[in-house]
């Protein structure tokens, strides 16, 4: 989205430094920035002050800090404010504001799992029918990301699809209010983060700021096979569409089969519009399913046909290593859901590798990290495994009961696995696991 630096100056309370330029979209990251594109200087665990001189002759802006001013002036064009944490924010409230044509269409996705699967599926779904729909690129659903893909999306947007993820009291209900969401999905609450929030009961409250956060005339799109999801529904104003395979649900589906690599193949029926249709979900797993059928409750809203819908979900690419199918260079099937995890997401992926057709399973595991009873927790996951016949390796952390293993000697283990196996990858951030699916690709 173009602005000019003077109008974005008056909208985040900033004064304008040097010669008024039209700027082009933002970054924070100086080794990202593109030509024409405002450079944020945000003070984290690296202090972005320090690398404005970088961006010089590339930024056509940067937004920094009164305080952090240098001696000889700035290099560049700057607005300058007191926080440049809350400018952004600011900012992409601006940003929303400018979206006239995607209103009633900016949709906003939370939950404990499946995010951003989620919003993969409704960008998809969306793009049958509309020919530009802006989405949150990889992860970004924080204080950082949400405004960034505001900002990143031309004023003549037809669709906004944003993720919003939380770590605390407060944060949803934050990101509400810079994005304005017409409509909001609630995908799952489970245990993630339960450490900042304590417990389960914590999460669903946090989560719940979504729904309470929707206008009158929007949507709350709630998974009705989740009992602390559809307890939100009398928290909102806004009118309730439940999803699921859950008789009761408005958007139903029902599995059909599963095909050799794990994909559901599952009939659904609208009972608002009486509509039904069979979809082939383009990732393995029960859960993935559930997300895409998310996604067909979405875009009944918005007029778009359910077999339109249902044909756009087929050839869906999720963002990689969230249940990506890969192979092992010995042949084995891999699949790679190493982006995160916590207790939810996990017992998820194991009933997804118990599922498929092979004479040997194996999960290779590493810590789920900001669970409020780790022990229990990683113990109650391993106790799983082993009930569905999984082989399990831990990975750098003791907590599943198993003397965990290092990288390297996970990695070997594996490395002469064929193909009558398949091997679940998944761990918190914090695990790196991603070290052992590019070591068993080749």
């Amino acid at each position: 989205m173009i602005i000019r630096a003077s109008v974005a100056a008056i909208e985040i309370g900033g004064t304008l430094v040097g010669n008024d330029t039209d700027i082009d979209g933002v970054c924070f990251d100086s080794r990202l920035i593109v030509t024409g594109q405002v450079f944020v200087a945000l003070c984290a665990e690296r202090d972005g002050h320090d690398f404005v001189a970088q961006v010089t002759g590339i930024a056509a802006a940067a937004i920094v800090q009164r305080a952090k001013r240098p001696a000889n002036g700035w290099p560049l064009t700057v607005i300058e404010v007191d926080d440049t944490q809350q400018a952004l924010l600011a900012l992409g409230s601006y940003a929303r504001e400018q979206l006239m044509q995607a209103q009633g269409r900016v949709v906003a996705i939370t939950g404990s799992v499946g995010k951003t699967s989620t919003k993969d599926f409704i960008h998809a779904v969306f793009s049958s029918q509309f020919s530009l729909v802006v989405a949150s690129e990889k992860s970004f659903n924080n204080d950082i990301g949400l405004p960034v893909t505001l900002l990143a999306a031309p004023r003549d947007a037809q669709a906004v699809v944003l993720e919003m993820g939380m770590r605390g009291f407060g944060e949803i209900s934050r990101l509400c209010s810079v994005a304005s969401p017409d409509i909001g999905v609630i995908t799952r609450v489970g245990e993630a983060h339960t450490e900042r929030v304590d417990g389960v009961m914590g999460v669903q409250k946090a989560k719940a700021e979504l729904v309470q956060s929707l206008p009158k005339s929007g949507w709350a799109v709630l998974n009705a096979d989740d009992e602390l999801v559809l307890a939100m529904r009398p928290l909102t104003h806004a009118s309730v569409l439940t999803y699921g395979a859950n008789k009761k649900a408005d958007v139903r589906f029902k599995v059909m089969a599963t095909d050799d690599e794990g994909r559901i193949i599952a009939e659904v029926h609208h009972k608002v519009t009486g509509e039904t249709a069979v979809f082939r979900c383009s990732a393995p797993g029960l859960h993935m399913a559930s997300n895409a059928v998310a996604a067909l409750a979405v875009a009944g809203l918005v007029g778009i046909e359910l077999t339109q819908a249902c044909r756009a979900l087929e050839t869906v690419n999720i963002t990689g290593s969230r249940m990506e199918r890969r192979s092992t260079a010995s042949g084995a099937i891999l699949i790679d859901d190493s982006y995160n995890a916590n207790p939810t997401s996990t017992q998820a992926a194991l009933m997804t590798l118990a599922s498929l057709d092979v004479l040997r399973r194996v999960a290779v595991l590493g810590i789920m990290a900001e669970v409020a009873d780790a022990n229990e927790a990683h113990l109650r996951i391993a106790l799983m495994a082993q009930q569905l016949g999984i082989e399990l390796i831990a990975v750098e952390t003791d907590l599943y009961g198993v003397v965990g293993l290092s990288c390297q000697d996970a990695i070997g283990r594996l490395a002469h696995v064929g193909d009558e196996a398949a091997i679940l990858v998944k761990g918190s951030r914090v695990a790196q696991l991603e070290r052992v699916v590019q070591a068993l690709v080749g």
